[in-house]
């Protein structure tokens, strides 16, 4: 390492990304366009939209990009920030398994048959 070059830990990017994606998903969230998305868009100009059925999920709480149990602007923003810690919890919980596997620390055999 060189005089004077400072490093960074990784405990303060992963903090500094996490609050990075919770800001987009809370804040800007806000200002996302209204219009429809590109697949609704499509379907909408090639004549097919009609055919839509509404999914198992449809009743679920965070349908529609909209946290349907907060009144206002606030439910996409709720929405987006559940939706951050859900996969920060399942991408947890999937790292620790697969760290925690027999063998996972172990180089592989290169010998061959």
């Amino acid at each position: 390492m060189s005089a004077g070059r400072r490093t960074v830990s990784t405990r303060a990017v992963v903090v500094g990304a996490l609050l990075v994606s919770l800001l987009l998903a809370g804040v800007v969230s806000l200002y996302a366009a209204s219009t429809p998305d590109g697949l609704t868009k499509v379907s909408q100009d090639q004549g097919f939209a009609e055919t839509e059925t509404e999914h198992g999920a449809a009743d679920g709480p965070f349908a529609g990009y909209d946290a349907g149990f907060v009144d206002g602007d606030l439910g996409g923003a709720v929405a987006g920030v559940a939706g951050v810690l859900v996969v920060l919890v399942l991408g947890t919980a999937l790292t620790a398994v697969v760290r925690r596997r027999p063998g996972a620390g172990e180089p592989l055999d290169q010998t061959g048959p």
